[in-house]
């Protein structure tokens, strides 16, 4: 994949995945600014039934102190003619008169100060009726007033009632003017308050903990609740128990302790939801993303690989191709000698190649759980001398050498013996290549606790940090310039992790470039 694609797709799925968040943050601020606007409806909804209620109830309870009154006194009101009209209608065709009145009659009460319990002045209390007569005559003798005293209308129709519109006004007046001396906790309960708001409330569906009191010109007063405390963001408020002139000097406060932890459960389960599938998606981002960088990795590791592999079987072929060209030659065939070394020549190229396809096919079979692993009890440094062993020819051809020292008193371990010397050869063989001066290698051993530990340290390149923590990945190699300037193809390394790991063991290194690296392998003693 193409450098430069692989970073715009890279990055268009990031800024993808960034605009999904967004959105959702976005759209989760916006739902709770709307549950917020509507919380603060109903609750202005709740607060300004709670405060009609409230005057409706001081009212009733006035008129039914009155009604008890009126009645249980058994005194014959006074009444007056407040207003009385006149309306005639003459009709000439048929000599028809009509005529119409109306009188307003006012009962006055007068109500003792005892009636509600204050020191008042006697009250005057009136109920207001009206008195509706309508008279036909019909002949013209209604206009001799000779005779207009003992006219009898031939039709008279007479009705009466109460003027409930005057009433209630009167008595709202009444009313009003003796609630507003009195004092507060008389006019206004705090059972009756929590009543009130608590069944508005449940109506408007607003189902959480609530507070309340009432203020008197911004200073608190005696009705409230025991846990009210004012709060901006949750305190609402109205006017209650206005007078006359439509003046309140009383304020109901209503708090909500809990409004932001309500209004969140009423998103939770759709907020829950959208968590989750964004957590999916990120995720699913992660891998996909980690798939591609290591896949694209992988593919670049794959290509170092075969260039490797290609490098190191083109060697071997052309020499075999040279010693059997070799061998043709009149001059050479009968020379026992020479066909004899080019025939080692050919068979150390041979048993070359099918190091390197064994390498690969122990790892294969390593993943695949198919390399049967025997372990037996053995002696860790009787292993160590003869990997030892296995590298001398190439360390001599470098004029190198390999100092061992066996401090460690217990060496018995269950490994299998091939497999491990493998694992030493292929360390021991990477402390050879990778030094570019002559290979000085020290071999330590020793025990802590219950573990022995061995120690292959060189005087090589080092490597870098990064080299540090991938050197036993699978085809991985540290680039030093020429990819080909070491032969190798990224997977001995790797073996030796699994073989230490399926003996239940560690292996890892320490290293300073430029300074040599120390390869350190844990084992368990046989106890």
């Amino acid at each position: 994949m193409n450098k430069l694609f692989f970073r715009l797709l890279v990055l268009l799925m990031s800024l993808s995945l960034i605009g999904i968040i967004l959105v959702q943050v976005y759209w989760f601020n916006t739902s709770f600014k709307n549950n917020d606007e509507q919380f603060k409806f109903h609750v202005k909804q709740v607060i300004g039934n709670v405060a009609d209620k409230l005057q409706q109830h001081e009212a009733y309870s006035f008129y039914d102190k009155y009604n008890h009154y009126k009645d249980s006194t058994g005194k014959i009101p006074k009444k007056n003619d407040l207003l009385e009209f006149y309306y005639v209608q003459k009709n000439p065709k048929t000599n028809k008169t009509i005529i119409y009145s109306n009188s307003i009659i006012s009962e006055d009460y007068n109500i003792s100060s005892t009636l509600f319990d204050k020191k008042f002045d006697t009250e005057r209390f009136k109920n207001f009726n009206s008195k509706r007569v309508t008279e036909v005559y019909n002949n013209n003798n209604i206009d001799n007033p000779g005779v207009q005293q003992s006219l009898i209308p031939d039709v008279r129709i007479e009705k009466s009632g109460n003027l409930d519109v005057l009433d209630n006004a009167q008595f709202e007046i009444f009313f009003k003017d003796i609630a507003s001396a009195m004092p507060l906790e008389e006019r206004v309960s705090k059972e009756t308050l929590n009543k009130l708001i608590k069944k508005e409330l449940e109506e408007y569906g607003v189902n959480t903990k609530f507070e309340f009191g009432i203020y008197s010109n911004n200073l608190a007063t005696k009705i409230k609740s025991n846990n009210f405390k004012y709060d901006k963001e949750a305190t609402y408020s109205i006017p209650i128990l206005t007078d006359n002139e439509g003046n309140s000097k009383y304020q109901l406060l209503v708090t909500f302790p809990h409004k932001k932890k309500f209004l969140l459960s009423e998103l939770v389960s759709i907020t829950i939801l959208s968590i989750i599938f964004t957590l999916i998606i990120i995720i699913a981002y992660s891998s996909a993303l980690n798939q591609l960088i290591r896949q694209r990795h992988i593919s670049e590791i794959k290509t170092d690989f075969i260039n490797n592999m290609t490098h190191e079987f083109k060697t071997p072929i052309a020499t075999i191709n040279l010693a059997l060209d070799a061998i043709k030659n009149p001059k050479i065939i009968d020379d026992k000698e020479k066909v004899f070394r080019y025939l080692q020549m050919i068979r150390d190229e041979n048993k070359r190649m099918h190091a390197q396809v064994e390498n690969v096919l122990r790892i294969s079979k390593l993943e695949k759980k198919e390399l049967d692993i025997n372990k037996d009890s053995n002696n860790i440094q009787d292993i160590i001398n003869d990997a030892i062993e296995h590298v001398n020819l190439i360390l001599e051809d470098r004029h190198g050498s390999i100092r061992s020292h066996f401090d460690a008193s217990r060496t018995t371990v269950l490994i299998n013996d091939v497999h491990f010397t493998n694992v030493l050869v292929n360390i021991l063989e990477n402390a050879i290549k990778y030094s570019p001066n002559v290979p000085e290698i020290d071999v330590y051993t020793e025990n802590v606790k219950d573990m022995v530990i061995i120690k292959v340290k060189d005087n090589g390149l080092g490597m870098s940090k990064v080299a540090q923590k991938r050197i036993f990945e699978k085809f991985y190699r540290e680039h030093t310039g020429d990819i080909h300037n070491v032969k190798g193809h990224g997977l001995g390394l790797a073996y030796v992790k699994r073989i230490v790991e399926d003996h239940n063991g560690q292996v890892y290194v320490e290293s300073e470039k430029g300074k040599g690296s120390t390869f350190i392998i844990k084992l368990p003693l046989i106890n």
